[in-house]
């Protein structure tokens, strides 16, 4: 079988990153999460003190602090420099100021240029906004995932709750309906679906069934058959 790249976009709270971890799995694929590489920077601005709003400052500290996949006991682990920010990008402060970070047109390029270098080799699993629009434009398979704010965001509560952060679901639903006007209306690579992608609505759709959907499509692609 031919080796792909698949391409996985969509909301805040889709599902996407749980989602194409397992299907990387399965296929025994790299996965890149684009969106743990926004918010390793966006900590790592935070805890130099840099201006979020800075453009070239937050460039320049991308350029000196690389960002890095790597496999530890099959859990993939995230570093910017030499520090592990796992779990640390994870907290309700980063999910606040990813998308001023990502909204800067220096950072997307140097990010997308570091994601697409990753995903050179092919047989890549690549999750994000704007990936089928803008980082793998011929990726040989384009996924849209979607759901309902009101899914979104009790997924979302449902994590948070369960890591120990004490938030309000209509807190969620707020920062959710934000987090899409800025994506979707952002002058950079907005958040929107490619003309060739395949929309698939996880409202009403376990992880695996999801799974399974894009398994069977990304074989298809693999054979040859699309």
């Amino acid at each position: 079988m031919k080796k792909i790249s698949i391409a996985i976009d969509g909301p805040a709270g889709a599902g996407k990153s749980t989602v194409a971890k397992k299907v990387a799995n399965e296929l025994g694929f790299l996965y890149i999460d684009t969106g743990a590489m926004y918010r390793a920077l966006t900590l790592k601005a935070i805890n130099e003190n840099i201006d979020l709003h800075d453009e070239d400052q937050l460039n320049k500290c991308l350029l000196r602090n690389p960002i890095q996949f790597e496999i530890d006991q099959h859990i993939q682990r995230v570093k910017i420099g030499t520090t592990d920010v796992t779990e640390a990008i994870r907290t309700p402060e980063i999910t606040k100021q990813v998308s001023l970070v990502a909204s800067h047109a220096k950072v997307r390029e140097t990010m997308v240029e570091l994601q697409r270098r990753l995903a050179k080799e092919g047989s890549v699993v690549m999750d994000g906004r704007d990936i089928g629009t803008n980082v793998l434009p011929n990726a040989e398979l384009k996924i849209f995932l979607t759901a309902s704010i009101e899914e979104r965001a009790h997924r979302r509560y449902l994590e948070m709750t369960k890591n120990g952060y004490e938030i309000k679901l209509e807190q969620i639903v707020e920062e959710i309906e934000l987090r899409d006007k800025k994506d979707q209306e952002r002058t950079v690579a907005p958040l929107k679906q490619a003309k060739d992608a395949i929309l698939i609505d996880t409202s009403q759709l376990s992880i695996e069934q999801v799974v399974d959907v894009i398994l069977s499509l990304a074989r298809e692609r693999m054979r040859g058959e699309n």
